[in-house]
């Protein structure tokens, strides 16, 4: 497996730093899996449309363009059998939201792919998707913003083929979200607070990313 964007530094590999945004999402009192997930809330949909550099843009092009599959690797069998006791939990956890098993695990396991991908932190971005779209693929926004990480059309052009209806296939979506995700952080040095605010296009303000840290505390496990 191959993390396609910029320096890889998932979140999850610093104790310290997650404790951190997870404490703060708990003093807020947020808990239940409804948060802030109700149909037609768009918080993405506020997302900017800014000029990105031609090597920027050639980047995250690139990393978009490379679709292999969501097939784990493992390099040994505890991390395979840890990764098995997460998928477990969090399908557990998820039934009410996606009913048939089948697609319940290629979700999970397509989220638990491309997170690991871009180095980024799964609890966090499962906060992020429920905040988003409430789990709910054909998701959209009255501003148009699509799918389980409301992604804005925009980006298909700017970093896509150009076809926006791309955005309701699963592996995309998720792929675009953490792609943009991934972008944001690196333009903030890894602050997440401030990246979630221009995913959210509200940078600097509370409201998202407080949303989005106590969602996440739905999908804490010691295997994530």
């Amino acid at each position: 497996m191959k993390a396609g964007v910029g320096p890889v530094a998932p979140f999850d590999t610093d104790p310290l730093r997650r404790r951190d945004w997870l404490a703060g999402a708990g003093a807020l009192g947020l808990g239940g899996l409804g948060l802030l997930a109700t149909p037609g809330s768009a918080w993405a949909g506020r997302q900017v449309e800014e000029p990105l550099a031609d090597s920027v843009r050639s980047v995250l092009s690139a990393a978009i363009a490379n679709s292999a599959p969501p097939v784990p690797d493992f390099s040994d069998t505890e991390k395979r059998l840890s990764h098995l006791r997460w998928l477990g939990a969090m399908s557990d956890r998820l039934k009410k939201k996606k009913p048939d098993f089948q697609t319940r695990i290629e979700f999970l396991q397509t989220v638990w792919y491309e997170t690991r991908r871009a180095g980024l932190d799964t609890t966090m971005v499962l906060g992020l998707i429920q905040v988003e779209s409430a789990f709910r693929k054909f998701a959209i926004s009255r501003v148009g913003a699509r799918g389980y990480m409301q992604i804005m059309p925009f980006w298909s052009r700017l970093i896509g083929d150009g076809d926006p209806s791309r955005l309701f296939n699963m592996q995309t979506n998720l792929r675009f979200g953490c792609v943009i995700l991934r972008h944001y952080l690196d333009r903030e040095r890894g602050d997440t607070y401030l990246a979630l605010g221009r995913y959210n296009g509200s940078r600097g303000r509370p409201e998202y990313p407080n949303a989005v840290y106590a969602a996440a505390r739905n999908w804490i496990h010691p295997d994530a």
